[in-house]
């Protein structure tokens, strides 16, 4: 049976026994709670974990003279009105209530497994989390267009449990819901074409774990103390100067894991720990269970020392040739601000962007819809992988059924045993759980809409207040522009952008849903935050900048590849879609006007390779394809298919993908990541291209994407007939085209000076966009854009049809007799006498707007001042921002995070 598929999933993994890229504050709460035996936890981590909330923003209505009154700036209007989406959302993400009921069905289902919703081991039995399970696009489609009936609602559910074979993760579906006599709970596997629902729950017990990694560190402070300048510091986990102990676990294969602990400067002052690496590092002996864990070899500044003894033997013999290293220590140099500098013009506020007289878009935030210039979609949140967007339609036609977030990886590279087999896939950490709240005036705009973000976990709901912007904007570079020999047009760019950041440790990724007038929509990411670098080692063995630069006194950069992977299932006027490669190639041709004096011409022409299988692609060089895909069946008025082409965006250079190949760390989980774009058939078994619990078992993946792009046959319809085409399956008879795009966006990040103390977001953006390519008859933004066309004075001046001459007086619209002769007069200014002259008035073609000399507005201008208070300038944070603290993430024990539960 095949269920509603699901966008993905997020493992409970960010308390203080979470795992990964760090930053302290819960690791510490871990060393202290863990010092002290006997004190519950509850009360640290309460402090921490809970997220206050506060009434939403009231925002102020606008005067019959459109002037701003008191109060805070307002995007009121786009959410107040009666706007209402045309259906239900079927995509959004289950409500309070309905969580509550799945989990107390749940609870009677599975009454003998003894279900707890406060853990305290990492074997207890327990609801990791439960969200919506999307529904199938085969159900979908049907009732968005063909009024068929709504899709069964169904949740999706991951159990922690203990089982003959050890912990498990596992998957399942419980519905239809409402729940009622007819609701079932059965294992989710339709997604998955590992042929398992479940991985190995491998590092569960968690807090033995971290007590390992405590307790090495204690009995080793005399030779941290000596060669770091400190050690760590039960007594008060939130000592500045204390060292931190951090494994890395990598599992290679059952009973197989590669385990290192590395040591850091805590950097409580400025959350910088990623930066304050120590050069120290201990190899763990391990196995699944932590009792029988052992420690073996040491490294420390490029030498490698059997067991702990021979290091203190070697530090304590001066003919050893032992040698040591400068410790990476914490200071001003790690703040991410500097609050006194005045350099000239920092005394005076930046400019800011304003809107004045309310938003143009409209937004049911009940539905999660939006209706902008032609613009509708639908969008909801997981806790995998934040916003994805639903049925994007563009005036009125289909342009894309899904938009989501897939993946975003990081692959690190180093000559040290940590930043040497580092890699990070961070929705397995949350990219929707760790989407925190945005910051008014910053993150956004300060009159953007903002939406919260539920999320159902371990029995209970936890709300992410304000996490989701939305808001227009217009840029600084135009849409188009044109100057004439007596006319100037300008035309702004106006664009709507859908908006959410998540802060996976050191890491906060902006991620933009971005529209255009013109019906072009980008995907991009910007990255910033602290770099997670490497300890600076100063010996013989060290090859300089082959890993990275050196960016302080005992500092590395860490070379690595950042590989966002999303998913755009087109449907390009419809389902039936076909995807070529446009090539602009080099060609020599003769041709009969050049003879006899050139017998042949080099140029250039375009032919079109159709793509047959699915298949990945890298971004052609200089450029020299375009990747297009194309309506099968509908065309434009001049016969044109109808299509959209998929381009490298506005970000800096071409997207990436993942230099490693065959990654000993990543194995079969990431392999989405080895190609810039991949086109593959749509599949309700194939709703993702990755899955979060894949981090866990790398080399056996639930989702391997080399079972999606698997080379099957992309020829349908008329192209059956194809001779040089051979099916080989009766599957392939069956395909409709109906496509699904997976790209990436990202980086190779080699970190510099210019990085410390954060990666700066203007340096690391990436995009995709997708641009019309013949989808309309003419450019769509003409209809919606806003500008002014300046008719310039002369008595030459002309440009409009019809358009007096600036001598006559009359009210006429007969050409000037001084205006060029009679070709140019035929063809633009005699239009509208020609209309006139059929019986069309002026007035009914054009309306009341007479086109003058000077300015001449399409769209409406600003006609009055408006009065603009402070709160639309600088708001007031104090009030705006209701968080009062974040959970942070702990992401020091990298792939070994497991089943890690909330108290």
């Amino acid at each position: 049976m095949i269920y509603p598929s699901s966008s993905s999933f997020f493992v409970a993994v960010e308390s203080f026994l979470a795992v990964t890229r760090p930053r302290l504050i819960f690791h510490r709460i871990s060393l202290f709670a863990m010092e002290q035996r006997k004190r519950t936890l509850l009360p640290i981590l309460t402090a921490s974990l809970f997220i206050l909330t506060v009434g939403y923003l009231v925002l102020p209505e606008w005067s019959d003279a459109h002037f701003l009154q008191d109060g805070p700036l307002s995007s009121h209007s786009a959410s107040a009105s009666q706007f209402q989406a045309p259906t239900p959302n079927i995509w959004a993400d289950l409500n309070a209530s309905e969580a509550k009921d799945v989990y107390d069905f749940l609870v009677r289902e599975w009454a003998d497994l003894d279900l707890t919703t406060s853990p305290k081991t990492g074997t207890d039995n327990y609801i990791v989390t439960i969200e919506a399970l999307q529904p199938n696009k085969s159900q979908a489609v049907p009732y968005l267009f063909e009024q068929e009936s709504r899709p069964a609602r169904w949740a999706k559910v991951v159990l922690s449990h203990n089982t003959h074979d050890g912990p498990l993760l596992t998957y399942y579906a419980v519905g239809p819901l409402p729940v009622s006599a007819e609701t079932k709970v059965e294992l989710l596997t339709y997604p998955f074409n590992s042929g398992r629902s479940s991985v190995p729950n491998f590092r569960a017990d968690f807090l033995s774990s971290a007590l390992f990694a405590l307790n090495l560190a204690e009995n080793v402070s005399d030779i941290t103390t000596e060669l770091l300048g400190a050690h760590v510091n039960n007594k008060d986990p939130f000592d500045p100067d204390a060292l931190q102990a951090f494994p890395q676990f990598t599992r290679i294969d059952a009973g197989l894991t590669l385990a290192w602990i590395q040591f850091f400067r805590s950097g409580m002052g400025s959350a910088g720990r990623t930066l304050l690496p120590q050069g120290l590092y201990a190899k763990i002996n391990a196995s699944d269970e932590v009792s029988q864990w052992t420690v073996g070899q040491w490294w420390y500044n490029g030498q490698l020392f059997d067991d702990v003894n021979h290091l203190r033997r070697a530090m304590n013999d001066p003919d050893s040739g032992f040698l040591r290293t400068e410790p990476n220590t914490d200071g001003s140099w790690t703040d991410t601000e500097d609050f006194d500098a005045l350099p000239d013009g920092r005394e005076l506020p930046p400019p800011v962007s304003i809107q004045p007289l309310g938003p143009r878009y409209k937004l049911d935030k009940a539905e999660r819809f939006v209706s902008w210039f032609g613009f509708e979609f639908y969008f909801t949140s997981t806790q995998a992988t934040g916003v994805s967007l639903y049925d994007i339609r563009f005036k009125g036609q289909r342009v894309m059924y899904e938009l989501s977030l897939q993946e975003a990886m990081a692959h690190y590279a180093g000559d040290d045993p940590m930043a040497g087999g580092q890699e990070f896939l961070d929705t397995f950490f949350g990219m929707g759980t760790n989407a925190f709240e945005l910051v008014p005036g910053y993150d956004c705009p300060a009159y953007a809409d903002f939406l919260d973000s539920e999320l159902h976990r371990v029995g209970k709901t936890e709300k992410l207040p304000n996490n989701i912007c939305i808001f227009e904007f217009s840029s600084d570079a135009l849409l188009s522009r044109h100057t004439a020999q007596y006319s100037v047009t300008v035309s702004r760019n106006t664009f709507l952008t859908l908006r959410f950041v998540s802060t996976v440790g050191n890491y906060d990724y902006t991620i933009d849903y971005t529209f255009y007038l013109d019906g072009a929509i980008e995907v991009k990411v910007r990255a910033s935050g602290y770099i997670y670098g490497a300890f600076y080692a100063t010996n013989p063995f060290k090859n300089e900048d082959e890993y990275g630069h050196r960016v302080h006194n005992a500092l590395s950069s860490s070379l690595h590849d950042h590989v966002i992977n999303f998913k755009a299932d087109l449907d390009i006027a419809g389902t039936a879609n076909d995807m070529v490669r446009m090539a602009v190639e080099p060609t020599v041709i003769s041709y009969p006007w050049d003879q006899p004096y050139i017998k042949e011409r080099h140029t250039m022409h375009l032919q079109e390779y159709p793509v047959t299988r699915e298949t990945g692609f890298d971004w052609p060089w200089n450029g020299g394809e375009f990747y297009l895909v194309y309506s099968s069946d509908q065309k434009n008025a001049w016969g044109e298919r109808r299509g959209y082409r998929i381009v490298s965006g506005t970000g800096m250079g071409n997207t990436p993908h993942l230099t490693v190949q065959n990654s000993t760390s990543l194995g079969d989980s990431a392999r989405w990541a080895e190609k810039d774009i991949w086109v593959v058939r749509q599949k309700d078994e194939e709703p993702r291209g990755a899955d979060p619990l894949n981090y866990l078992d790398t080399h056996h993946p639930l989702v391997d994407f080399t079972k999606v792009a698997n080379a099957e046959s992309l020829i349908h319809g008329a192209e059956d007939d194809d001779k040089n085409v051979h099916k080989n399956s009766k599957d392939e008879d069956d395909y409709n085209g109906d496509l699904v795009v997976y790209f990436n966006v990202g980086s190779h990040h080699v970190p510099h000076s210019g990085d410390i103390p954060n990666t700066l977001m203007h340096t690391s953006a990436s995009s995709v966009m997708f641009v019309p390519h013949n989808f309309a008859d003419r450019d769509p933004s003409r209809e919606s854009v806003q500008g002014v066309r300046l008719q310039l004075k002369g008595d030459k001046s002309g440009g409009f049809a019809g358009f007096p001459s600036p001598d006559d007086d009359s009210n006429t619209h007969e050409p000037s007799k001084s205006w060029p002769a009679a070709g140019l007069e035929q063809d633009l200014r005699s239009r509208e006498r020609r209309q006139q002259q059929a019986g069309e008035s002026e007035k009914v073609k054009r309306g009341s707007y007479q086109r003058h000399e000077g300015a001449n507005y399409f769209g409406t201008p600003y006609k009055k001042g408006v009065q603009v208070p402070l709160e639309a300038l600088e708001p007031d944070l104090e009030s705006r921002f209701v968080t009062s603290e974040v959970r942070v993430s702990d992401l020091g024990l990298n792939g070994s995070a497991a089943g890690v539960w909330l108290p």
